[in-house]
């Protein structure tokens, strides 16, 4: 037999064997899923991080009529859980919770990343977005945002800030609104929300960032003063607190969450769990449950989801870069 013959049939083979494995691989993606999906969540259980993968796993388990079971991972300030996701097979039974933290923020603070945010996922839908909120404490002679900045001009230095800790969310936060404002104020790291609020509660503090579930008891009580949101609109919980952008500055953060497989799952399982996810959320009880919660139920395309990471990747970059932030978030 020829090497010529040879070559062909070794092609002729390989070529069958191709054909069977994308049929094969189509027919897996036509039967998913046909067992339990496993949903990381990159941080410790009972959390904010915890709680909304919770909500949101469980109504995605109802569509796809599928237990999605929720696999807490933390460590790392979120590159451990964010890390398996990378690193596990593409066939859409491992997925990411993902949120902003371990995804555009810790990247830039300086230490080794185990994964490239921009490469090494598949985004599949933004699922939730919890507002911001610009708080002060009562004795601060401020009504607004803009009284807040020309307060803080007149004080260069003078002023602080408190945060949940270095390179959290709520800490880049006030570091946006440094930048953005073009003012001077100082920022104090607490180990965690909770005790930043504590303490600006307690004055020790003059301002704090804060996720908006945890600040509407005292913004309702009076015991804190809410200038302004931090997202793109007013918070349908706290209607008559304007957006920080109505005072005139360029500024847009808030709280977002959302769904990522590894970078080679395949266009088929993305747009399943895509789409399931958008009935999920757009279901009554899942709806009411995140609203009780502060939290707003938002899907979303793979690309604008993809566009979202993106955006805040260049965005946080320039912020840590101006601040100056090195080291882990914590």
């Amino acid at each position: 037999m020829s090497l010529v013959s040879n070559a062909r049939r070794a092609a002729a083979s390989a070529a069958v064997m191709g054909a069977l494995s994308a049929a094969a691989y189509a027919q897996s993606d036509a039967n998913y899923p046909n067992r339990p999906i496993r949903m990381i969540a990159p941080s410790s259980a009972g959390g904010p991080v915890d709680v909304i993968a919770r909500a949101v796993s469980h109504g995605l388990g109802e569509v796809l009529g599928q237990q999605v079971v929720v696999d807490n991972r933390a460590g790392a300030a979120g590159l451990i859980g964010s890390e398996t996701v990378a690193n596990a097979a593409p066939d859409g039974y491992t997925l990411l919770f993902g949120f902003s933290g371990p995804l555009v923020i810790v990247p830039h603070l300086g230490g080794k990343t185990p994964y490239n945010t921009l490469k090494d996922f598949a985004p599949v839908t933004l699922a939730a977005q919890a507002p911001y909120v610009l708080l002060v404490h009562p004795s601060l002679p401020v009504s607004s945002v803009k009284e807040l900045v020309a307060l803080a001009k007149s004080r260069p230095g003078k002023l602080n800030f408190g945060s949940g800790g270095n390179g959290t969310g709520i800490h880049l936060a006030g570091e946006l609104l440094k930048l953005t404002a073009g003012i001077d104020i100082v920022h104090v790291p607490y180990k965690g929300a909770g005790p930043g609020q504590t303490a600006l509660l307690a004055n020790e503090v003059d301002m704090l960032f804060n996720g908006l579930a945890p600040a509407l008891p005292h913004i309702k009580s009076g015991k804190l003063k809410a200038l302004g949101v931090g997202g793109a609109k007013r918070s349908p919980l706290l209607p008559e607190t304007p957006t920080i952008a109505e005072s005139g500055l360029a500024f847009n953060t808030s709280g977002w969450y959302g769904i990522l497989g590894p970078r080679a799952m395949p266009r088929a399982i993305v747009m399943k769990v895509q789409g399931a996810t958008v009935k999920a959320i757009n279901a009554p009880a899942l709806k009411d449950n995140l609203t009780r919660q502060a939290f707003e139920g938002v899907a979303s395309s793979p690309e604008d989801f993809g566009k979202l990471i993106s955006d805040e990747w260049v965005k946080w970059q320039r912020v840590i870069k101006a601040a100056g932030l090195k080291g882990q978030a914590g």
